[in-house]
Protein backbone atom coordinates (compact mmCIF):
# COMPACT_ATOMS: atom_id res chain seq x y z
CA UNK A 1 0.00 0.00 0.00
CA UNK A 2 1.34 3.48 -1.00
CA UNK A 3 1.60 6.29 1.83
CA UNK A 4 -1.20 8.35 -0.67
CA UNK A 5 -3.65 5.28 -0.55
CA UNK A 6 -2.77 4.83 3.32
CA UNK A 7 -4.48 8.11 3.88
CA UNK A 8 -7.06 7.52 1.77
CA UNK A 9 -8.22 4.23 3.24
CA UNK A 10 -8.21 6.19 6.50
CA UNK A 11 -10.42 9.20 4.48
CA UNK A 12 -13.09 6.97 3.61
CA UNK A 13 -13.08 4.34 6.74
CA UNK A 14 -13.84 7.65 8.99
CA UNK A 15 -16.23 9.25 6.74
CA UNK A 16 -17.79 5.87 6.64
CA UNK A 17 -17.82 4.72 10.33
CA UNK A 18 -18.85 8.65 11.04
CA UNK A 19 -20.51 11.61 9.82
CA UNK A 20 -19.53 12.23 5.92
CA UNK A 21 -16.68 15.06 5.84
CA UNK A 22 -15.49 14.31 9.08
CA UNK A 23 -11.95 14.14 7.33
CA UNK A 24 -11.42 16.41 4.51
CA UNK A 25 -9.05 17.31 2.53
CA UNK A 26 -7.77 21.04 2.38
CA UNK A 27 -5.23 21.38 -0.28
CA UNK A 28 -4.16 19.52 -3.28
CA UNK A 29 -1.35 17.46 -2.07
CA UNK A 30 -3.90 15.83 0.42
CA UNK A 31 -1.75 16.28 3.42
CA UNK A 32 -3.58 18.93 5.28
CA UNK A 33 -7.25 18.00 6.59
CA UNK A 34 -10.03 19.45 8.71
CA UNK A 35 -11.51 17.11 11.09
CA UNK A 36 -14.59 17.39 12.40
CA UNK A 37 -15.33 16.13 16.20
CA UNK A 38 -17.72 14.09 15.97
CA UNK A 39 -19.14 14.57 19.54
CA UNK A 40 -18.29 18.33 18.74
CA UNK A 41 -19.74 18.95 15.35
CA UNK A 42 -19.42 22.50 15.62
CA UNK A 43 -15.12 21.84 15.91
CA UNK A 44 -13.02 21.59 13.45
CA UNK A 45 -9.81 20.88 13.73
CA UNK A 46 -6.77 21.11 11.21
CA UNK A 47 -4.68 17.85 11.13
CA UNK A 48 -1.31 17.09 8.78
CA UNK A 49 -0.28 13.98 7.53
CA UNK A 50 3.20 13.54 7.02
CA UNK A 51 4.49 12.09 3.52
CA UNK A 52 5.21 8.57 5.33
CA UNK A 53 1.81 8.29 7.16
CA UNK A 54 0.97 5.79 8.73
CA UNK A 55 5.20 5.15 9.40
CA UNK A 56 5.14 8.42 11.04
CA UNK A 57 2.09 10.33 13.06
CA UNK A 58 -0.19 12.94 12.13
CA UNK A 59 0.24 16.18 13.55
CA UNK A 60 -3.05 18.07 15.00
CA UNK A 61 -1.93 21.99 14.13
CA UNK A 62 -5.01 23.55 16.60
CA UNK A 63 -8.45 24.96 15.69
CA UNK A 64 -9.84 25.49 12.08
CA UNK A 65 -13.50 26.43 13.28
CA UNK A 66 -14.89 26.81 16.60
CA UNK A 67 -18.62 27.42 16.45
CA UNK A 68 -20.95 29.88 18.53
CA UNK A 69 -22.92 27.74 20.35
CA UNK A 70 -19.09 26.03 21.92
CA UNK A 71 -18.22 27.17 25.58
CA UNK A 72 -15.36 29.37 25.68
CA UNK A 73 -12.39 27.90 25.72
CA UNK A 74 -13.62 24.40 24.15
CA UNK A 75 -11.90 24.46 21.35
CA UNK A 76 -8.08 25.08 22.87
CA UNK A 77 -9.06 22.19 25.34
CA UNK A 78 -10.25 20.29 22.37
CA UNK A 79 -6.98 20.48 20.38
CA UNK A 80 -5.28 19.69 23.91
CA UNK A 81 -7.12 16.80 24.38
CA UNK A 82 -6.49 14.87 20.74
CA UNK A 83 -2.91 15.95 21.08
CA UNK A 84 -2.56 13.72 24.94
CA UNK A 85 -4.78 10.86 23.22
CA UNK A 86 -2.82 11.05 19.66
CA UNK A 87 0.49 10.43 21.84
CA UNK A 88 -0.92 7.14 23.34
CA UNK A 89 -2.59 5.39 21.12
CA UNK A 90 -0.61 5.81 17.85
CA UNK A 91 1.97 2.82 16.71
CA UNK A 92 4.38 3.38 14.38
CA UNK A 93 3.03 1.72 10.82
CA UNK A 94 -0.86 1.38 12.22
CA UNK A 95 -3.49 4.00 11.03
CA UNK A 96 -4.49 5.72 14.18
CA UNK A 97 -7.59 7.92 13.72
CA UNK A 98 -10.69 5.67 14.62
CA UNK A 99 -8.66 5.15 17.76
CA UNK A 100 -8.25 8.62 18.25
CA UNK A 101 -11.63 9.60 17.52
CA UNK A 102 -12.88 7.26 19.82
CA UNK A 103 -10.70 7.89 22.43
CA UNK A 104 -11.43 11.09 22.89
CA UNK A 105 -15.20 10.43 23.47
CA UNK A 106 -14.64 10.44 27.19
CA UNK A 107 -11.70 12.59 27.80
CA UNK A 108 -13.95 15.63 25.47
CA UNK A 109 -16.93 15.06 27.86
CA UNK A 110 -14.73 15.30 31.11
CA UNK A 111 -13.17 18.69 29.61
CA UNK A 112 -16.27 19.86 28.90
CA UNK A 113 -17.81 19.67 32.76
CA UNK A 114 -13.95 21.38 33.72
CA UNK A 115 -15.01 24.54 31.50
CA UNK A 116 -18.63 24.64 32.10
CA UNK A 117 -17.62 24.36 36.15
CA UNK A 118 -14.55 27.33 35.33
CA UNK A 119 -17.29 29.43 33.54
CA UNK A 120 -20.02 28.93 35.95
CA UNK A 121 -17.68 29.37 39.53
CA UNK A 122 -16.13 32.84 37.10
CA UNK A 123 -20.14 33.52 36.46
CA UNK A 124 -21.08 33.27 39.73
CA UNK A 125 -18.02 35.77 41.22
CA UNK A 126 -19.19 38.09 38.89
CA UNK A 127 -22.84 37.83 39.80
CA UNK A 128 -22.09 38.32 42.98
CA UNK A 129 -19.82 41.37 42.66
CA UNK A 130 -23.12 42.92 40.55
CA UNK A 131 -25.69 41.88 43.19
CA UNK A 132 -26.11 45.63 44.56
CA UNK A 133 -26.25 46.47 40.79
CA UNK A 134 -28.41 43.83 39.61
CA UNK A 135 -31.17 44.44 42.22
CA UNK A 136 -31.28 47.95 41.57
CA UNK A 137 -31.83 47.02 38.02
CA UNK A 138 -34.12 45.02 38.81
CA UNK A 139 -35.79 47.56 41.07
CA UNK A 140 -36.17 49.72 38.09
CA UNK A 141 -37.82 47.49 35.97
CA UNK A 142 -40.86 46.66 38.61
CA UNK A 143 -41.93 44.16 40.29
CA UNK A 144 -41.65 40.11 39.41
CA UNK A 145 -43.87 39.30 36.32
CA UNK A 146 -46.19 36.62 37.22
CA UNK A 147 -44.95 33.76 35.44
CA UNK A 148 -46.29 30.31 35.16
CA UNK A 149 -43.55 28.09 34.24
CA UNK A 150 -43.70 24.82 32.73
CA UNK A 151 -41.94 21.33 33.58
CA UNK A 152 -38.24 21.47 31.57
CA UNK A 153 -38.00 19.08 28.43
CA UNK A 154 -34.99 17.72 28.13
CA UNK A 155 -33.60 16.24 24.38
CA UNK A 156 -30.39 14.94 23.66
CA UNK A 157 -28.74 17.31 26.52
CA UNK A 158 -30.49 20.35 25.07
CA UNK A 159 -33.24 21.61 27.95
CA UNK A 160 -36.35 23.97 27.20
CA UNK A 161 -38.12 25.90 29.48
CA UNK A 162 -41.61 28.35 28.60
CA UNK A 163 -42.91 30.78 31.10
CA UNK A 164 -45.86 32.41 30.24
CA UNK A 165 -47.10 35.43 32.06
CA UNK A 166 -50.61 38.13 30.89
CA UNK A 167 -49.56 41.30 29.51
CA UNK A 168 -50.94 44.37 28.71
CA UNK A 169 -49.02 46.55 26.36
CA UNK A 170 -45.69 45.65 24.12
CA UNK A 171 -43.80 47.93 26.34
CA UNK A 172 -45.32 45.48 29.67
CA UNK A 173 -44.00 42.37 27.59
CA UNK A 174 -40.17 43.35 26.80
CA UNK A 175 -40.16 45.30 30.59
CA UNK A 176 -40.79 41.43 31.29
CA UNK A 177 -38.02 40.15 29.36
CA UNK A 178 -35.38 42.46 30.69
CA UNK A 179 -36.59 41.88 34.21
CA UNK A 180 -36.19 37.99 33.48
CA UNK A 181 -32.43 38.25 32.19
CA UNK A 182 -31.73 40.57 34.95
CA UNK A 183 -32.95 38.89 37.76
CA UNK A 184 -32.17 35.25 36.46
CA UNK A 185 -28.82 33.88 35.97
CA UNK A 186 -29.21 30.94 34.64
CA UNK A 187 -32.13 32.24 31.70
CA UNK A 188 -29.20 35.13 31.18
CA UNK A 189 -27.05 32.46 30.74
CA UNK A 190 -28.61 30.66 28.22
CA UNK A 191 -27.99 29.63 24.30
CA UNK A 192 -31.57 31.32 23.57
CA UNK A 193 -34.39 33.29 25.01
CA UNK A 194 -37.00 32.94 22.62
CA UNK A 195 -40.17 35.25 22.98
CA UNK A 196 -43.94 35.60 21.28
CA UNK A 197 -46.78 37.77 22.50
CA UNK A 198 -49.96 39.14 21.16
CA UNK A 199 -52.04 41.76 22.99
CA UNK A 200 -55.46 42.99 22.41
CA UNK A 201 -55.48 47.15 22.79
CA UNK A 202 -57.85 49.97 22.95
CA UNK A 203 -59.99 50.67 20.02
CA UNK A 204 -59.36 47.32 18.52
CA UNK A 205 -56.43 47.55 18.06
CA UNK A 206 -53.66 44.68 18.60
CA UNK A 207 -50.39 44.03 18.57
CA UNK A 208 -48.27 41.04 17.81
CA UNK A 209 -44.71 40.39 18.36
CA UNK A 210 -41.95 38.00 18.65
CA UNK A 211 -38.31 37.42 18.55
CA UNK A 212 -35.85 34.70 16.87
CA UNK A 213 -33.08 35.36 20.06
CA UNK A 214 -30.85 33.62 17.78
CA UNK A 215 -33.07 30.50 17.38
CA UNK A 216 -34.10 31.33 14.02
CA UNK A 217 -37.89 31.08 13.04
CA UNK A 218 -38.46 30.32 16.20
CA UNK A 219 -39.99 32.93 17.22
CA UNK A 220 -42.55 33.10 14.44
CA UNK A 221 -43.09 29.68 14.81
CA UNK A 222 -44.93 30.29 18.75
CA UNK A 223 -46.68 33.00 17.36
CA UNK A 224 -48.01 30.85 14.77
CA UNK A 225 -48.88 28.43 17.53
CA UNK A 226 -50.57 31.52 19.74
CA UNK A 227 -52.61 32.23 16.75
CA UNK A 228 -53.99 28.53 16.35
CA UNK A 229 -54.06 28.44 19.92
CA UNK A 230 -56.53 32.22 19.73
CA UNK A 231 -54.75 33.59 23.08
CA UNK A 232 -54.65 37.02 23.72
CA UNK A 233 -53.09 39.34 25.62
CA UNK A 234 -50.08 36.97 27.23
CA UNK A 235 -46.33 36.67 26.51
CA UNK A 236 -44.40 33.17 26.04
CA UNK A 237 -40.63 33.20 26.44
CA UNK A 238 -38.80 29.86 25.54
CA UNK A 239 -35.53 29.43 27.40
CA UNK A 240 -33.19 26.70 25.75
CA UNK A 241 -29.59 25.88 27.01
CA UNK A 242 -27.62 24.10 23.80
CA UNK A 243 -26.54 20.61 25.20
CA UNK A 244 -24.10 19.86 22.55
CA UNK A 245 -25.61 17.73 20.06
CA UNK A 246 -27.73 19.39 17.30
CA UNK A 247 -31.47 18.40 17.01
CA UNK A 248 -32.55 19.72 13.74
CA UNK A 249 -36.11 20.53 12.71
CA UNK A 250 -37.26 18.22 16.18
CA UNK A 251 -35.91 21.67 18.22
CA UNK A 252 -38.90 23.58 16.91
CA UNK A 253 -41.48 20.72 18.14
CA UNK A 254 -40.33 21.06 21.38
CA UNK A 255 -40.07 24.58 21.17
CA UNK A 256 -43.84 24.45 20.40
CA UNK A 257 -44.62 21.62 23.13
CA UNK A 258 -43.06 23.78 26.03
CA UNK A 259 -44.70 26.92 24.62
CA UNK A 260 -48.37 25.07 24.58
CA UNK A 261 -48.31 23.23 28.26
CA UNK A 262 -47.41 26.81 29.85
CA UNK A 263 -50.13 28.37 27.91
CA UNK A 264 -52.57 25.49 29.02
CA UNK A 265 -51.00 25.80 32.69
CA UNK A 266 -51.17 29.61 32.65
CA UNK A 267 -55.01 29.37 31.95
CA UNK A 268 -54.93 31.04 28.89
CA UNK A 269 -56.03 27.77 26.97
CA UNK A 270 -58.39 24.99 27.70
CA UNK A 271 -56.46 22.24 26.40
CA UNK A 272 -54.29 20.78 23.08
CA UNK A 273 -57.03 18.87 21.84
CA UNK A 274 -58.83 21.89 20.00
CA UNK A 275 -55.55 23.39 18.79
CA UNK A 276 -54.49 19.72 17.24
CA UNK A 277 -58.31 20.04 15.64
CA UNK A 278 -57.98 23.38 13.99
CA UNK A 279 -54.39 22.25 12.88
CA UNK A 280 -56.06 19.10 10.95
CA UNK A 281 -59.58 21.27 10.20
CA UNK A 282 -57.52 24.32 8.21
CA UNK A 283 -56.46 23.42 4.68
Amino acid sequence: MTTNDAIQDEIISINSIFDEGTLTPLNDEASLFSLRIPSYPSITLRVEFPANYPDAPPSILGTQSVGQDVAKGMGSEVVEVLRNVLAQVYRPGESCMYDLLEETREALEKAEQHIKLQTNEDEDRVFEQDTSTSHDTAQDLGPEPPWTIAPPITEKKSVFIARVAPVKSPVQAKQYVAHLLATDKKAARATHNMTAWRIRGTNETSYQDCDDDGETAAGGRMLHLMQLMDVWDVMVVVTRWYGGVHLGPDRFRIINTASREALILGGFAKDSKEVEGKKKGKK
